[in-house]
């Protein structure tokens, strides 16, 4: 009876843990097809909210604890399922895997034959065929001193005595190489990890490098790469239309933090079919004010998307003496304030005390987006052919809005909570249907909202710049970082090259090392 006992409950709980891991395997399934759905209607109908990135990010977060209680229910079912001989085991089915990469390096091992038959004992063993089984593995980051040797000569006609020159360092007397500066330039700005960090990271690994001694290295990159930050901000400036915006920045100053701001000016004509390469251009301010954007585009004369910031309106003066910059308004920003009043899920989430939904602000979302539909299908075409699609289909959108906006705002008061966003829309519709008339402006900001993201993300790893020397260097190498990811490349592997490089090139060759010019000459050269 006891044994019969012990046995029953030993099956029930390789039952319970079958049906266990049966119903988590359903709710990865359940997550995952919820997941690929969102991803497809994003795909297909563009972002219906501006959360929907965000709530994708939820959703992959959730999948990926699903799925790690999946596995573990899995193994825990299996092993109740081995002390029985009635309960089957259970297989979680899987999605299929891609294959890993064919560039990796394959490394075979080969498990020794047996010499006879487990069967019978013969030795008469032939070949059939083979399985080959592939499991992903990483190398551990290796270290190496590079002994560079120079002998000398003496000359036994004259005596002279002759040496080759000592190679290039970056910095002065310099030790490092190209790969770890690189290593080091990009962990700091473009991973967003301290020197401090890295120091501690690398004294763990047995290589003591002081936070001073990688500062020292920062500062003289930093003046190495100088050429090519130039480089890039002349082709920023010479572009026809620029994205523009700014975030905020603490900086160090006398014992406490001030608030600077970082500013950007992103050069991207592709959604009109340009052929120029887009990059990033960042500057580093101590507060925000006006004339700070008036000196970084002194020179700029074409078209700039940006927010309505008062202190853009100097640039915009017919009388510049360089000649007004055309203002593009952005349809996001104005958007964002709309959806604000009529965020549904953001009321269900605050309960009794969320405020009653505006059903103008729904409106006005519903048309926004509408014109937002427009746009995906145009971009990348010709800045001609943008210009026709819009005059044909978004113009008549864009005058229902107007006139509704303007019959709606009649009706409402002055205190009512969407009639701040009609303004803002109606006193600069000018500038919002800009778009109407040039097929190369945007209807979003969203290129420059995207080059912040990094000092948005960062901010909250490193806290405050140091200096604002610090801050400008921060710009210097986020204009190098990002246009770097622009253009498809991989920062990492380009700095690296380009600091081994850049002091043995000529300066009239300096744009060979720019990551367009880069890029190509690499695929050439793997061609």
């Amino acid at each position: 009876m006891i044994i019969a006992e012990r046995a029953a409950r030993v099956e029930a709980e390789a039952v319970a843990a079958r049906a266990q891991a049966v119903n988590t395997s359903t709710e990865v399934l359940i997550a995952h097809l919820k997941l690929e759905i969102e991803k497809l209607r994003r795909a297909l109908y563009g972002s219906r909210s501006e959360r929907k990135a965000r709530l994708l990010e939820q959703m992959e977060l959730q999948l990926e604890d699903l799925e790690a209680a999946a596995t573990e229910d899995e193994l825990a079912a299996e092993k109740a399922a081995a002390r029985t001989q009635t309960v089957k085991s259970f297989e979680r089915k899987r999605p299929s895997r891609k294959p890993f990469p064919d560039h990796l390096p394959r490394e075979r091992v080969v498990i020794a034959a047996p010499e006879s038959c487990p069967c019978c004992g013969s030795t008469k063993l032939s070949k059939l065929g083979e399985d080959v089984t592939e499991t992903l593995e990483v190398i551990p980051r290796q270290w190496k001193v590079i002994q560079t040797v120079r002998e000398r000569f003496s000359c036994r006609e004259c005596e002279t005595i002759t040496q080759p020159p000592a190679p290039f360092h970056v910095t002065p007397r310099g030790f490092a190489g190209p790969n770890l500066l690189a290593m080091i330039l990009f962990e700091k700005f473009g991973q967003h990890q301290p020197l401090n960090r890295q120091s501690e990271r690398y004294r763990r690994e047995g290589i003591d490098l002081s936070v001073s001694t990688l500062a020292d290295q920062v500062g003289a990159c930093t003046t190495v790469l100088q050429p090519l930050h130039a480089l890039i901000e002349r082709h920023v400036l010479t572009a026809e239309r620029l994205h523009g915006d700014d975030t905020t920045v603490p900086i160090l100053a006398k014992g406490k933090t001030v608030t600077g701001h970082i500013w950007t000016y992103v050069r991207d004509d592709r959604p009109f079919d340009g052929r120029a390469p887009p990059a990033a251009l960042y500057y580093a301010s101590r507060d925000r004010r006006h004339e700070h954007p008036a000196r970084h585009l002194q020179a700029f004369t074409g078209i700039l998307q940006a927010d309505a910031y008062s202190g853009y309106n100097e640039l915009y003066d017919p009388s510049r003496p360089q000649g007004a910059i055309t203002s593009a308004l952005c349809w996001s920003h104005a958007r964002r304030q709309f959806f604000e009043l009529a965020d549904i899920a953001a009321n269900a989430r605050r309960g009794k005390n969320a405020p009653a939904i505006s059903p103008v602000a729904l409106e006005a979302v519903k048309r926004i987006d509408a014109l937002f539909d427009i746009e995906r299908n145009i971009n990348g075409l010709s800045a001609e052919e943008r210009l026709r699609v819009r005059q044909e289909r978004s113009a008549p959108i864009l005058a229902a809005l107007e006139a509704w906006l303007r019959e709606e705002r009649a009706r409402l008061s002055r205190s009512a909570s969407v009639a701040k966003p009609i303004d803002y829309m109606l006193r600069r519709w000018d500038r919002f249907v800009r778009f109407i008339h040039d097929g190369r402006v945007c209807l979003s900001n969203n290129a420059a909202e995207r080059a912040l993201r990094g000092f948005a993300l960062g901010r909250k790893s490193w806290l405050f710049a140091g200096s604002e020397r610090g801050a400008d260097r921060a710009a210097t190498m986020a204009t190098l970082i990002m246009t770097a990811k622009l253009n498809d490349i991989d920062p990492l592997a380009w700095l690296a090259d380009v600091l081994g490089r850049i002091a043995d090139i000529p300066q009239s060759r300096l744009p060979e090392l720019l990551p367009w010019n880069w890029k190509h000459s690499n695929l050439r050269e793997a061609a």
